[in-house]
């Protein structure tokens, strides 16, 4: 429950930030946003200032779905049409707490003529509110991996190499191989190595990867306890390592790391977390590319891809390894929402952003029954490919 709470709060903080650039863009370049909400509808509460040049400003409550509805609104609602007041933004409180969303005007192509419509700014103004959350995205990566190296994260290092430091060094697990010893014994990523013995004999406090290595290699077939710290658990796993494992996969069948806890001080930490998002945008990128052209080639994904309940698992995972890794986990998420939506496929930002730069091609706008049309194909296919990979992931966790 700990962990679909944690999955919770970092989806909505997601969506809320990227829904946010939108808003305050559109706001700043003249567009009217009728609603700006906390979580999704149905709404639950939500303020709106009511206002006219000149005069002090007022604000409502609106309750519920509808305005109106009972005797108060419709007295505040009678005196702003006396006082010729106007509404502004609605921010509201709602029940399905997932991030949250904005009513643009005129972003389904309607109300061109209006001055505070979106459709009626230039192609530029456009492109800018529909990439703004992308941009918040990247921007919050960046504020959550600049936290981390303020806090301090986990660093790998090569105590062999000279000038590498070994003090306060940790032996972790990088990898495990599916099916593997380690896997069966429940050994995960992150994990860190304490000691390690066999049978009655003394507790082994790991110096580095080659003398893990060298232990693991000297008893191949019998047990080997391991003393496993994860998170704040002590745990004590017992793994027999293979005497003929596959090529390149060792008796455990992991990849072991050295690591440091570095910290940085407060604009050093800003200048490594622009650095990290920076490769993280470029790595991911380039990754989403390599399954794109896999799956036009005819060769599948190539990768893994989880949806909602795969990243929840993930979630618990990261989530008994300690904050800085769920800060990491969340700064991940937020560069891959902000890349899948600069893409160039219909329904999301980036497919808006194609046909404004066709209207610019062709010189005139595209319509917008057969832009809207392309939007709601697109949202058809993104519902049915969500549904295809949590169909896939509730088959493998069941299994």
């Amino acid at each position: 429950m700990f962990a679909v709470i944690i999955f919770i709060i970092i989806l909505g903080v997601l969506i809320f930030v990227h829904e946010l650039g939108h808003f305050v863009t559109a706001r700043r370049n003249g567009i009217r946003a009728s609603e700006f909400g906390f979580g999704f509808p149905p709404r639950i509460v939500g303020f709106q200032s009511l206002n006219k040049a000149g005069q002090k400003r007022k604000w409502r409550i609106v309750w519920g779905t509808q305005d109106g509805d009972d005797e108060n609104e419709k007295k505040d609602l009678a005196e702003a049409h006396e006082k010729n007041l106007a509404g502004g933004t609605i921010y509201s409180l709602n029940w399905i707490p997932l991030g949250g969303f904005v009513k643009i005007k005129g972003e389904d192509g309607g109300n061109a003529g209006d001055r505070d419509s979106f459709a009626s700014k230039s192609g530029w103004v456009r492109t800018k509110v529909l990439a703004a959350g992308v941009a918040m995205n990247f921007v919050l990566a960046w504020f959550l991996l600049s936290l981390v190296f303020m806090i301090g994260a986990p660093q790998a290092v090569d105590s062999s190499v000279p000038g590498q430091s070994n003090q306060n060094l940790k032996i972790q697990i990088a990898d495990v191989v599916p099916g593997a010893p380690a896997e069966k014994a429940g050994i995960k990523i992150g994990d860190q190595i304490l000691g390690f013995k066999v049978g009655a004999g003394e507790n082994t406090k790991p110096q580095d990867v080659k003398g893990v290595q060298d232990f693991v290699n000297a008893h191949k077939g019998e047990n080997v306890a391991f003393s496993i710290k994860r998170g704040d658990q002590l745990l004590n796993l017992n793994v027999v390592p293979r005497v003929d494992a596959p090529k390149d996969q060792g008796a455990l069948g992991v990849s072991l790391a050295e690591t440091v806890i570095v910290r940085y001080s407060w604009y050093q930490a800003i200048w490594e977390g622009a650095k990290t998002t920076l490769n993280l945008i470029e790595m991911i990128f380039l990754a989403l590319l390599g399954i794109l052209h896999s799956l036009f080639m005819g060769k599948g994904a190539g990768a893994d891809v989880s949806g909602p309940i795969g990243i929840a698992v993930i979630t618990k995972e990261v989530a008994g390894l300690g904050l800085v890794y769920v800060l990491q986990f969340a700064a991940l998420l937020s560069v891959n929402l902000g890349i899948i939506n600069i893409l160039p496929i219909p329904a999301l930002d980036g497919g808006r952003i194609l046909f404004i730069l066709i209207e610019k091609i062709k010189g005139s706008p595209v319509s917008a029954k057969v832009e809207q049309t392309f939007h709601s194909i697109g949202f058809i296919l993104l519902i049915g490919l969500l549904v295809l990979v949590t169909f896939r992931d509730v088959l493998h966790y069941v299994k």
